[in-house]
């Protein structure tokens, strides 16, 4: 979810944005329920955009040794832009396409690497990709009536059709993000407006199909109606971890999701749990091969590339529920577990994970579009993966060239304030323990500061 004019270079970016905001607040005046900087009519298509600008610096840390992929200990900071354009068009009252151009630049602290829970979610994580725009999205959403109800719908820039049947089911297909659909959560799913951390915007150890920019494609279908939803998608996985290219072999590469979505009315608040379970089928290689490699005198240091096979195996679970906690405080939590086997591919390296967190609107101190969140989050890896990186083994994202291993730690709050309608900015503090899962290294300290503009 991101905004605009996809000519614009990274350079002249955030001046033009800034320029487009003094214009359009000069000539709208805001209202208190709209989040966008422009109206979008009722009418069958849509056309929007945001930007998102993330800066962020960390002032050092102790570290007795530094691998290729970790973190780096000196003083530094970066920034990232992301710019996406929208257009949705509903074809009839059951049938819409969407489309989003995109472009990521800039870049993230120490390449994105060093820190399994890294610390801005729209980062690119290969850095070589520039900022040339690129399809992040490409889809049809066909709904299936099974009920003649049809309320009004909430519309935003990836659900265009104006009215939704309270039983029905949906599919979409084509190019999509895994994460638009499954793993949702209002409290810490969106880092534009909330939280920044991937571990904390998504289950960690949810290693869903997408290639490096988080982007798929694949055919997702949900039975829905008001007390529950099931979940559905087969999505194609990249040829390699980290990757950009995706693997056409469905018979050997691809990633099946399930996700059971259940409300609940507790204590006359609501709330929601969604219960998901995950296979990925790809290349991939196994730490135990790569560690065995080392037993046997064939190398000094594991590769766990050279044990690729195609066809293998990951599977995980995860828990996800948030609940409407007071009038403007909600809490969520997440727990993911995957059988850390075979080499994290396509998210992050996380194979078990806790996460707990709340968010509270502002109307206490009279500021109903601000938003206050803080959320901790603790994960861990399998024996077998925290061997491998002990022996001096790299994934894509961590090695330290050595290991004493202990959980990754981290806590983020952030203050989202609106300045104007379609216009936020937002402070943000992490703090991580055992970058990497590494007791050498770290404590580290990270502070943000983000623009976003919803056109």
């Amino acid at each position: 979810m991101r905004c605009t004019v996809m000519i614009w270079t990274e350079r002249s970016l955030l001046p033009a944005a800034a320029l487009a905001v003094a214009v359009l607040a000069a000539a709208r005046p805001a209202r208190a329920d709209d989040p966008y900087l422009l109206d979008h009519p009722d009418a069958p298509w849509w056309l929007s955009g945001q930007l998102n600008a993330i800066g962020q610096a960390q002032p050092g840390f102790h570290a007795p040794y530094t691998g290729d992929n970790s973190f780096r200990p000196d003083s530094h900071g970066a920034v990232s832009f992301v710019a996406t354009a929208y257009a949705g068009y509903e074809i009839t009252p059951t049938t819409a396409i969407v489309i989003a151009g995109e472009s990521a630049g800039g870049g993230g602290l120490s390449d994105a690497l060093g820190i399994a829970g890294f610390t801005n979610l729209d980062v690119v994580r290969n850095p070589t990709l520039g900022a040339a725009p690129y399809l992040a999205r490409a889809f049809v959403d066909q709904v299936i009536p099974l009920s003649d109800t049809r309320p009004p719908h909430d519309r935003d820039p990836l659900h265009v059709l104006r009215t939704l049947p309270d039983r029905r089911i949906e599919i979409r297909a084509g190019k999509l993000s895994t994460v638009d659909v499954f793993d949702l959560n209002a409290v810490g799913s969106d880092s534009h407006l909330q939280f920044m951390n991937w571990a904390v915007d998504n289950n960690g150890a949810y290693d869903y199909a997408a290639d490096t920019r988080g982007y798929t494609l694949g055919v997702t279908a949900e039975y829905a109606e008001p007390g529950w939803s099931l979940r559905l998608g087969e999505l194609l996985m990249p040829t390699v971890a980290n990757g950009i290219d995706y693997d056409l072999d469905i018979a050997h590469a691809r990633g099946e999701n399930l996700e059971l979505e259940l409300h609940d009315d507790l204590g006359g608040r609501p709330g929601t749990i969604r219960l998901l379970g995950y296979i990925n089928h790809a290349k991939m290689g196994r730490y135990a091969d790569a560690i065995a490699a080392v037993q046997l005198g064939e190398v000094t240091v594991p590769d766990i590339t050279a044990s690729r096979q195609r066809g293998r195996i990951k599977y995980g679970v995860g828990v996800n529920a948030e609940h409407e906690l007071g009038e403007a405080l909600r809490g969520f939590a997440r727990l993911g577990w995957n059988d850390g086997a075979t080499e994290s591919f396509a998210y992050t390296e996380v194979d078990n994970t806790i996460a707990l967190g709340a968010d509270l609107g502002g109307t206490a101190w009279s500021r109903d579009a601000d938003k206050l969140g803080v959320a901790a989050v603790s994960s861990g890896l399998s024996d077998d993966h925290r061997r491998y990186l002990a022996l001096g083994g790299k994934g894509f994202l961590l090695g330290d060239g050595r290991l004493r291993y202990g959980r990754e730690t981290l806590v983020e709050a952030y203050y989202t304030a609106r300045l104007h309608r379609g216009t936020f900015v937002a402070a943000d503090l992490q703090l991580v323990a055992r970058p990497g899962y590494n007791q050498d290294r770290g404590p580290i300290t990270v502070g943000s500061l983000r623009l976003h503009l919803e056109l």
